[in-house]
């Protein structure tokens, strides 16, 4: 099989083949789209070999740009995380995993199991020193002049104390400046409220320690926010704890659809509605383009000695392609040191501050 040879400049991403609804075809296809985009990305493609190399022969630009590394495993949707990590060391999985702990790819991307491949991620690539929980980051479409917001945690952990919150709001301002190019990141807190009398005591213990941080990091602390804010333009990161986050990522993916059911319904509704809809054609196409949950596919799991991309479960060639570009663009700026070096220089300062009493 072709070899992912180390060409100057080429960047290799571990792909996890298997897993996701639409089988390996759309995850061959995907990684197709993204290799004819941009000729520095190199793949490691883990699942059953013979099935992939027949997948891959009829791409004729992966060919020398993919290495196949055969796994027969498949972690499935319904398999318990605490099951994999005892029995799934043959799975495309682990493989996918353990070639970014290995130095093999610089990230790794699966649209598997999402509780599964967070597990294992945490124990084959361990925690940054420094990090307490890792968190799940997504992008979520905004009025903002870079169209989309950071949220996390979105469901890694349900838990967060107020260092676990500040933690999030130092890896999302790393994730905004590496993924999104913002200098100086704006970060709120999720709450039911914007002032700072309301919500939960660990809440307005973070509001104090995120904004005793903000200068020191170069990061704007805007405050509390409300969940209306979340695809505004007061805030670019989103900070709120595995629990909320999830609710709300399901939410916004719940509501999406509805709109987007709701205006079809409206332009078939008679034929004076469907010339409106031909009229309106290039607009809808470029709202549908603007809110395609494909097309800001990928999870980002934050606070790992390696990173991690999680693809949605559905995704077809064009979600895995989203996901594949978001991948390189961390691999390219070095995100992974990056956020090392942004934990690690917090954590000094707040031993700092804690150490001096203030």
């Amino acid at each position: 099989m072709d070899s992912t040879s180390q060409a100057k400049g080429s960047i290799v991403l571990s792909i996890d083949a298997m897993g996701g609804d639409h089988g390996p075809a759309a995850v061959v296809a995907g990684i197709s789209r993204s290799a004819k985009i941009n000729p520095d990305i190199r793949f490691l493609l883990h699942g059953p070999k013979d099935e992939l190399e027949r997948l891959v022969a009829r791409r004729r630009n992966l060919q020398g740009r993919c290495e196949i590394r055969h796994a027969e495993g498949v972690v499935t949707m319904d398999d318990k995380p605490s099951q994999v990590m005892r029995h799934g060391k043959g799975t495309s999985m682990w493989s996918t995993v353990e070639a970014v702990r290995n130095g093999d790819a610089t990230v790794a991307v699966s649209c598997g199991n999402t509780g599964a491949l967070m597990a294992l991620s945490m124990v084959r690539l361990r925690k940054l020193p420094g990090v307490n929980r890792p968190a799940i980051a997504v992008l979520w479409p905004s009025r903002n002049p870079q169209h989309f917001n950071i949220m996390l945690d979105v469901g890694a952990d349900i838990r967060a104390d107020a260092r676990d919150l500040l933690q999030y709001s130092l890896m999302g301002v790393s994730y905004a400046r590496n993924g999104l190019n913002l200098d100086r990141p704006r970060v709120g807190l999720l709450n039911v409220g914007t002032e700072e009398h309301k919500g939960r005591a660990e809440l307005k213990e973070a509001h104090d320690l995120i904004s005793a941080q903000a200068h020191e990091a170069n990061f704007a602390f805007v405050g509390f926010v409300e969940g209306g804010d979340i695809p505004g333009n007061v805030a670019d990161v989103i900070v709120t704890d595995g629990f909320t986050g999830n609710i709300a990522l399901k939410t916004g993916e719940g509501t999406a659809g509805l709109i987007g059911d709701l205006l079809r319904e409206a332009f078939r509704y008679s034929p004076l509605s469907r010339l409106a809809s031909l009229l309106a054609l290039t607009s809808l196409r470029r709202l549908q383009k603007r809110i395609d949950p494909r097309r800001v596919n990928g999870g980002v799991f934050l606070g790992l000695n390696g990173t991690v991309v999680k693809s949605h479960g559905s995704a077809d060639a064009t979600g895995v392609s989203a996901a594949v570009k978001l991948a390189f663009q961390l691999a390219e700026t070095g995100f992974t040191n990056k956020l090392a070096a942004r934990v690690a220089s917090a954590a000094d300062l707040d031993h700092d501050t804690r150490n001096s009493g203030t």
